[in-house]
């Protein structure tokens, strides 16, 4: 029974999420009812990181077995025919170990947030970014980042129905930069972890918002951090500035 690795783009703004559900549509359930109406197979994936309603991605990871051996090429190609009309795009297929699991082999996930920053809306990136029209420093939002790099007890990121085991996390990455494109004034916030809570990332990013304009300091963040206290923290961003734009494995996987 051949396995198969996925990599999928999506826009999550139509969708409930990554993971299948009953009623509402879900990316995971979108993509296995495009597989059992291209294969007959009805089979369950595995991905990289489950992403909540309205979160992106450029490079989801995921897998899935199938009975019969087909070439990568079918799969890819008769997969992105029945996901038609949806925004949910099969980049590439190709044959994996059964020993590669999406999830549990990764040893790393990406996430990028976008800030919009200026006065004006969003025109064309409304469903991709948090419009912020105030003005922010990226350089102060960075520095109060650099605190919350490292190995530490996250649960003031955490939301209240995460179910992970443990609050302690380890984030490798949390840089932040401004883009300066004609009028179009990005905040980019990237960040790289072996794995994240439940909306640690928007809660990271909602709080270094308001590092940026003003009223924290970088210690204050850290103060936070130390506290554990969800209170203190800062707005939860935005769903739609959200997206998942990789994963990493070790070698061969």
């Amino acid at each position: 029974m051949p396995r198969y690795k996925l990599v999928i783009e999506y826009d999550g703004g139509p969708f409930c999420g990554w993971q299948r559900q009953a009623e509402d549509p879900t990316v995971q359930g979108a993509i296995e009812a495009a597989i059992l109406r291209f294969s007959g197979e009805d089979v369950r994936l595995t991905c990289a990181g489950r992403t909540d309603a309205g979160v992106h991605a450029i490079h989801q990871v995921a897998h899935l077995d199938l009975a019969k051996p087909w070439r990568t090429d079918t799969v890819r190609d008769a997969l992105n025919a029945h996901l038609r009309p949806q925004p949910v795009a099969i980049l590439s297929a190709e044959i994996a170990p059964e020993s590669f699991d999406a999830r549990h082999s990764a040893i790393r996930r990406h996430y990028r947030y976008r800030i919009l920053n200026r006065r004006s809306p969003a025109a064309l990136t409304r469903a991709h970014v948090w419009h912020v029209p105030w003005p922010l420093d990226a350089d102060l939002m960075h520095a109060a980042a650099q605190h919350l790099v490292g190995r530490h007890d996250f649960s003031a990121f955490r939301a209240a129905e995460c179910q992970a085991n443990s609050p302690i996390r380890t984030l490798e990455q949390l840089d932040v930069t401004r883009r300066t494109m004609a009028l179009h004034e990005e905040i980019v916030v990237a960040t790289a972890a072996r794995s994240f809570l439940h909306h640690q990332v928007r809660a990271m990013v909602g709080t270094l918002m308001l590092a940026g304009c003003g009223r924290l300091s970088a210690d204050d963040v850290a103060d936070i951090l130390a506290s554990g206290e969800k209170s203190r923290c800062g707005p939860l961003a935005p769903a739609a500035g959200l997206t998942f734009v990789g994963v990493d494995y070790d070698a061969g996987k």
